[in-house]
């Protein structure tokens, strides 16, 4: 079968973006399973280290975490302050499972990997 370059080239460039969305699914995951979206949204702005503290987690860990989430959009970072919190909108669609907007628990899907 021969190829266009053109054609194959087009359809490489979905890529990245496809896997860089899969990649971030996992955080969401993470966030949502340890209860670290939850936590925020009901602790208000808080350090890394507080919500590592209110979630039982290592706190370098939620730093990463918490950085990669504002890096996304998926929660605020107040630098002057070094606090992170959740707007109204995030904490709808990120923190509350009784929400119509609830879109955190659809990241397990997306991040499941089986062998058949």
């Amino acid at each position: 079968m021969a190829l266009d370059q053109d054609r194959l080239q087009e359809f490489l460039d979905l890529w990245p973006a496809d896997q860089a969305a899969t990649m971030h699914a996992a955080t969401v995951v993470v966030g949502d399973q340890l209860g670290l979206y939850r936590a925020l949204a009901e602790g208000g702005p808080q350090t890394h280290e507080e919500l590592a503290a209110a979630t039982g987690c290592q706190p370098r860990l939620v730093r990463e975490w918490l950085n990669a989430q504002a890096a996304s959009g998926y929660c605020e970072h107040d630098a002057e302050e070094n606090r992170y919190s959740l707007t109204s909108e995030q904490a709808a669609c990120l923190a509350d499972p009784s929400s119509p907007t609830y879109v955190a628990g659809g990241a397990t899907v997306t991040t499941m990997c089986r062998t058949f």
